[in-house]
This record gives C-alpha cells, sequence and structure tokens, in this order.
C-alpha cells in the first residue's frame, strides 16, 4: 500500500509541474489525459530509479565521492531525462538537462514533503 500511495504523491507532482511549466509536458490536451500520462510517467520512473539508478550510482560512485554527493544531482537528472526518452513524446516529455535537473531536484523536495505528511517513508 505503500508504495502505491508513494507512487500517486509522485504521480501529483509530475502533474503539477507539467501544468505549471511549459518545460514539461504530460499530455497537455485534457485533464484526463494529463493524470494519465502522469502516472505513466510515475510508473516509467520508478522502474528506472528501481533498476538503472543503483547501477548509476555505483559506477559514479569516485565521481561522487569527489564532489561530495553533488553528483547525485546530475544522476537525477539522467534518470529524468531516461524516463522522457523512454516514453512517447507526447506522453510525457522535458526539454534539457537544465529542465531535468530542476525538474528532478523539485520533484525529490515535493515528493518528500509530501511522503512526510501523509506517513509514507520509503523502504
Amino acid at each position: 500500500m505503500k508504495w502505491f500511495l508513494r507512487l500517486l504523491i509522485t504521480a501529483v507532482v509530475i502533474f503539477l509541474m507539467a501544468f505549471l511549466s511549459n518545460k514539461y509536458h504530460c499530455q497537455y490536451f485534457d485533464v484526463q489525459a494529463t493524470v494519465g500520462g502522469a502516472v505513466v510517467a510515475a510508473i516509467v520512473l520508478g522502474i528506472i530509479n528501481t533498476f538503472v539508478r543503483p547501477i548509476c550510482k555505483l559506477i559514479a560512485f569516485p565521481v561522487t565521492v569527489l564532489t561530495l554527493g553533488l553528483f547525485l544531482l546530475v544522476i537525477n537528472a539522467l534518470m529524468v531525462m531516461l524516463c522522457s526518452w523512454v516514453m512517447p513524446s507526447d506522453m510525457f516529455h522535458v526539454e534539457g538537462f537544465i529542465s531535468a535537473l530542476i525538474f528532478s531536484v523539485v520533484l525529490s523536495i515535493v515528493t518528500g514533503i509530501l511522503a512526510s505528511i501523509f506517513g509514507v517513508k520509503k523502504d
């Protein structure tokens, strides 16, 4: 149940970011399609973060240590860009690396705040 609530929180944050900015697109033709695109983007991002992100973190460990952990922001942005690349551009699209970096930072902060409010912790 916790994973479903966390997925829902992530989808809501993706939906709001796509709604508030023109740098992130999530099927902006109608509300139902946007919500569907946000849910699918949250699922794809969750799968990428489960399987690809740990491998990238392991490979980039020396650089992460040298940058005192700041390189993890780059890894997060790359995971968002990979999600944008994997999904059809009419469902979810992030324009450029800087937009992906801002997206990943805002997504992490807002999702963390909402997860703590609703009592959903990462396992």
